[in-house]
């Protein structure tokens, strides 16, 4: 392909739009869960089932579509997500027929995102590089890839929640316009050239081994801080606007839609700041973390106990700094830790275990009575600050060696193996 040619089709924005569209209907639905509770008379529990089940469809997609694609090309397993995203949007609008739907085309959209994250960000970076635009730097593919999931998130909650608040027919209009969006990009992306030819051998088992997983600066460190990115991320723009309903009274869809925003926005305009907090020699980055997000969580408790929606506001911008600040240096250790053949696959171990977090408002609301909400959310707080003593103690232990790296797995640890069912 000649440069010219290249720069003419630049075919990296086709897949950037196809990740933009399939993380608009990720997030769409967050800032609906008050619509859905006052309008169907849903239970706060079963709202947040609603919110939580999309880990359900997300986390496998997640560990099994980047081989997938590596054994069939980035091509057609982004396509079956385009297509999944259009089958979540078009059961979604049949959400006022019963919670059965809602069910349904939540998990469609969990295994939409799992599908983009685990082969766009592959296909992004492929296609940012030669042949395809030989003028795009080194970082390129990241940026666009992590650009295109912020601004999907956002845009996607920003329009279901105005739609919602302000337009016709809340339950259906925001999800017949993501499929309005989302349509011609089934199209579009089978016309994209492929990067991966496919036809890796051996059984798809085998391409799930994660041999860095066992690493203990994973086990120990990582997987103890970022379960409380998406937790974060639910209790601030999914649960919280539910605890402050009989505070924001008509106004709670336009509310809620405005912490989505806000906690999104805030997490992505905190990133350069948090890879300078990061250090490769310490797990500096991950405790300022689970700190700030320590402050976060005691701040909403604090929203919930007065019925501030002005303290709500605070609380989103706390803990969109610690998410900001959390996904960055989380990334970080995974990089340093996994070698060239688990990168991706400890990667998506990494989103897998993150995204377990938004599960934290459907536990909360299960067990609530006998609990009261104050009382779950203190827990939270001395939970949080719990994980981050137990980070601070390891904050210099088991540091990946340079060989570690090149071998691809840490310390002696044997090989963890992800299949499914076991």
């Amino acid at each position: 392909m000649s440069t010219a040619r290249a720069k003419a089709g630049r075919p990296w924005r086709t897949v950037f739009g196809t990740v933009f569209v399939m993380s608009w209907c990720g997030n769409q639905f967050s800032p609906l869960l008050l619509m859905y509770e006052r309008q169907d008379h849903y239970s706060t529990l079963l709202v947040n089932l609603l919110l939580g089940v999309y880990v359900l469809g997300l986390a496998p997609a997640l560990l099994v579509a980047g081989a997938l694609s590596d054994r069939h090309g980035r091509r057609p397993v982004l396509t079956v997500g385009t297509i999944t995203s259009l089958a979540a949007g078009i059961t979604l609008a049949l959400g006022a027929l019963g919670p059965v739907p809602l069910f349904v085309g939540r998990l469609l959209s969990g295994v939409t995102v799992g599908i983009a994250m685990a082969v766009g960000n592959s296909w992004l970076k492929e296609l940012s590089q030669g042949p395809h635009d030989p003028e795009a730097d080194a970082g390129a593919g990241a940026r666009r890839a992590s650009l295109a999931f912020t601004l999907g998130s956002g845009l996607g909650a920003l329009v279901a929640g105005a739609l919602a608040q302000w337009g016709p027919w809340p339950e259906v209009v925001p999800f017949v316009v993501q499929v309005a969006v989302a349509l011609p990009f089934a199209w579009l992306v089978r016309r994209v050239p492929e990067t991966s030819p496919g036809g890796t051998a051996g059984p798809i088992r085998a391409q799930l081994r994660v041999p860095a997983a066992g690493h203990r600066r994973f086990v120990r460190v990582v997987v103890i801080s970022v379960p409380w990115l998406f937790a974060s991320c639910g209790l601030a723009y999914g649960y919280l606007p539910v605890l402050l309903s009989s505070a924001t009274g008509s106004w709670g869809l336009a509310y809620a839609t405005a912490l989505t925003a806000l906690t999104l926005g805030v997490a992505a305009l905190v990133q350069p700041l948090a890879k300078r907090i990061d250090s490769p020699s310490s797990a500096r980055g991950l405790v300022v973390f689970l700190f700030l997000t320590a402050v976060g969580l005691s701040v909403l408790t604090a929203a919930y106990h007065w019925q501030s929606p002005l303290l709500g506001v605070v609380t989103t911008l706390v803990l969109g700094c610690a998410v900001g600040t959390g996904l960055v240096s989380g990334l970080l250790e995974v990089q340093r830790i996994a070698g060239p053949r688990d990168l991706a696959g400890l990667t998506g171990v990494f989103y897998s275990v993150a995204y377990a977090g938004f599960l934290t408002p459907t536990a909360l609301a299960a067990i609530t009575p006998p609990f009261t909400t104050t009382a779950l959310l203190i827990a939270l707080v001395v939970l949080a600050l719990s994980c981050a003593i137990a980070v601070l103690c390891a904050y210099r232990h088991h540091l990946p060696t340079t060989q570690e790296v090149a071998d691809g797995h840490g310390e002696g640890q044997p090989h963890t193996r992800l299949t499914l069912g076991g």
